[in-house]
């Protein structure tokens, strides 16, 4: 029986990790919960799964925790002598330090949170070979190039990273400044978190997936390729040296790539989990990445390209200006614009600690405010 920290417990992919353990109760025991501000959903989480330990954002007492309960930070719950694999389910840095703890010491991290390791994606992998840690994609499709990838030893020549495309792939351009965060929130074929989602409609999330695979699997830049693919069935491709590929299929649920992490290395049955049924899917079809309109795509992979500082600064802006656009304060079409304007005022460091890391996140950050303030 694994011992499970789950990160982020109410948030969407949180609530769906607890789907998969409580299907599969006989393989987890779940030591550890980690939540924001939903303190309600998070003590009604803490009554049926019992952890031992439990963190939450804010003022607690509010709420009925149970006998026993002991609050403490997550990075003491990522390095807890009982806990095997640490869900990282949470957005933004408050991912970053639990990630590097639960590293340092021995875990297994089943990692969600894109931001973590478009942040220090090569820090994270120097920990994590210096203490033999295993480092579980959970975004479907990094999970989908690892499934394809795992029992080869064959020369790799590209991974193909598919895109759903979002809400507004057929939108005419001109319209698109218009668009409202009620529309950006309404995905095509996934349930996601709103941070997410919002990146997937502008695909800013594709470029942080392909910045997440050229770390993950040590992948150069020019062998790594997006293309759109409206009906998300196929999670993403790998092409080897002889030109074959292999591509993993599935329903478009994040409860399937969650279980292939968590009992990494098995594969067991769960009937509550959706089968593909390729009789219901009588055409896929492939379209070009194009990124005239998903200018927030190109943003991210060429900060990714450039190295230093400039991911980390792309991290914390893009979440600010989502942020932003969420509450009405700016436009559709202004969180690429300033996700831009902050990187082209940094001036990057090639930054070997999180310290720094976290200064470049802060300082990103700030100049959001500075550069909202003054339009």
């Amino acid at each position: 029986m694994k011992g499970i920290a789950v990160l982020g417990s109410t948030g969407s992919i949180g609530r769906q990790t607890l789907d998969v353990i409580r299907a599969l109760p006989e393989e987890f025991k779940v030591v550890a919960l980690a939540a924001g501000r939903n303190h309600e959903l998070l003590a009604e989480q803490v009554q049926e799964f019992r952890p031992r330990i439990v963190w939450a954002d804010g003022d607690v007492s509010g709420q009925s925790w149970g006998k026993g309960t002991d609050f403490v930070t997550m990075e003491e719950m990522a390095a807890d002598v009982e806990v095997d694999v640490v869900m990282v389910a949470t957005t933004g840095r408050a991912g970053l330090g639990p990630t590097f703890e639960a590293i340092r010491h021995g875990k297994a991290v089943a990692l969600s949170n894109k931001e973590v390791i478009v942040m220090a994606g090569g820090l994270l992998n120097e920990a994590a070979h210096h203490t033999g840690a295993a480092i579980l994609p959970v975004d479907s499709e990094p999970s989908a190039i690892w499934q394809c990838m795992r029992g080869e030893d064959q020369p790799v020549s590209k991974l193909i990273i598919t895109a759903s495309g979002g809400p507004f792939r057929k939108r005419p351009l001109e319209e698109l400044a218009a668009v409202t965060a009620e529309q950006a929130l309404q995905h095509p074929t996934w349930v996601m978190g709103q941070k997410i989602t919002i990146d997937s409609s502008t695909l800013m999330n594709k470029g942080f997936e392909v910045i997440e695979c050229h770390w993950l699997f040590q992948m150069p830049w020019d062998q790594i390729e997006v293309v759109v693919h409206p009906q998300s069935v196929i999670h993403s491709m790998v092409e080897f040296a002889d030109g074959s590929v292999k591509a993993q299929l599935g329903p478009p649920d994040m409860r399937l790539p969650i279980q292939y992490a968590l009992m990494y290395p098995d594969r067991v049955a769960n009937r509550m989990l959706p089968k593909f049924d390729p009789l219901q899917h009588s055409s896929l079809t492939f379209e070009q990445m194009d990124t005239e309109r998903y200018p927030a795509f190109k943003t991210a992979v060429d900060a990714g390209r450039a190295g230093g500082t400039f991911p980390a600064v792309l991290s914390a802006a893009d979440e600010e200006v989502v942020h932003l656009f969420l509450k009405g304060k700016i436009g559709f079409s202004d969180i690429n614009r300033l996700v831009c304007e902050v990187l082209d005022s940094h001036e990057s460091s090639q930054e070997r600690s999180i310290e720094g890391i976290l200064a470049a996140d802060e300082w990103a950050r700030r100049r959001v405010g500075e550069l909202v303030r003054g339009r």
